[in-house]
């Protein structure tokens, strides 16, 4: 199943039915009167988050959601017929946005949460609801009212305590496949992760939630390589775990280059609690490994920031990596969620974005 995080789509709720316009005409019965019934209501649209679902991309191949109009009204007071509602299930951590992309009209973070998107319009009266003592034989009916009709934008944000963050091939996928059972796509080039891939850590009866996010490269907070949809799946994150490969002669700038690309896209994701994480210490020997760390050391001296020198390769240190994953992720939640700010900081950047 392909991926799809951002979608458009046009919803039409159902219009009200007119009220019927009849009068009684039976044989022996003199006066029958009116007896035009009311037009049926028209259908509404609802949203409903559901967890079998983790993409939205049902909306590529379906943008337009048209409701029935009710019925109208019939002769012997007959109602028309309510047409029936519409429920448009999408996955947990949606955003439904305006329009514009200005305003937040709904965050779905639990499982159920039902909203109304579009409200039916009500049907008109017919000629028997306009009887009176001295209008014996009214003709005038009620038009049905206009349902609502409106464009939103579905964003999908994925909902993990954790997100693996770093350059291409920096070992987040392969870190993930060993947190977790995840089977993330794992090969020795650049861009093996093409969508977010989640896994489930589990420790002592607990469990943590982790995201390996595709790589950043530099431009990403302006867009480039997608990068402002891959920046967008941090934002429900409690904790960043920085991937750093340090066989790279370029770690330090790598580090430097992503930092600068968080922070252009948001001061809250920037200030995110984070681990950093330099990877594949095995390819280095211990002097020359040494060399590096005090390097990175020299580089960012007032750093507050846990750093762990970890191996997949041999295991090496990857324990006590998991054990302060699951203490950052216990002490950042009772800290409190940091995403309605960030959603308010970028909600005029991400203006733009199209299903792809």
């Amino acid at each position: 199943m392909r991926f799809l995080d951002s979608a458009k789509i046009y919803i039409k709720a159902g219009d009200g039915g007119a009220g019927g316009v009849s009068f009684r005409r039976e044989k022996y019965i003199e006066f029958g009167g009116p007896d035009g019934g009311n037009g049926g209501a028209g259908g509404s649209v609802y949203f409903k988050a559901i967890p079998s679902i983790n993409t939205l991309i049902d909306f590529r191949y379906k943008q337009h959601f048209k409701i029935k109009r009710g019925e109208n009204g019939k002769g012997k007071n007959r109602h028309g017929a309510k047409s029936d509602d519409l429920i448009i299930p999408i996955p947990i951590g949606t955003i439904v946005w305006d329009e514009n992309k200005e305003n937040i009209l709904y965050d779905f973070k639990t499982v159920g949460e039902e909203i109304l998107i579009a409200s039916g319009g009500m049907g008109g009266r017919g000629n028997a609801s306009y009887k009176t003592s001295t209008n014996r034989a009214p003709r005038q009916f009620q038009p049905g009212i206009l349902g609502d009709e409106i464009w939103v934008w579905l964003e999908l944000q994925i909902l993990a305590d954790v997100g693996l963050l770093g350059m291409p091939n920096a070992g987040k996928s392969t870190l993930l496949s060993k947190l977790s059972n995840a089977k993330p796509k794992i090969a020795d080039y650049p861009f093996t992760t093409l969508k977010p891939q989640l896994g489930v850590l589990n420790k002592n009866n607990q469990e943590v939630v982790v995201a390996d996010i595709p790589g950043i490269i530099e431009g990403a907070s302006l867009g480039v390589g997608l990068g402002t949809r891959f920046l967008s799946h941090l934002n429900r994150c409690n904790l960043l775990i920085h991937m750093l490969d340090v066989g790279d002669d370029k770690f330090i700038e790598n580090y430097k280059n992503i930092m600068n690309e968080l922070k252009i896209y948001s001061e809250v994701l920037y200030n995110k609690k984070q681990i950093i994480v330099f990877n594949k210490i095995d390819k280095l020997a211990k002097e020359t490994l040494k060399i590096k760390i005090k390097e990175f050391h020299k580089k960012y001296k007032k750093l507050d920031t846990t750093i762990h020198n970890i191996s997949l390769i041999t295991m090496e240190n990857v324990e006590q990596l998991i054990d302060d994953i699951f203490i950052a992720v216990k002490n950042n939640s009772a800290e409190g969620d940091s995403s309605n700010a960030l959603k308010d900081e970028i909600a005029n950047k991400e203006k733009s974005w199209s299903p792809i």
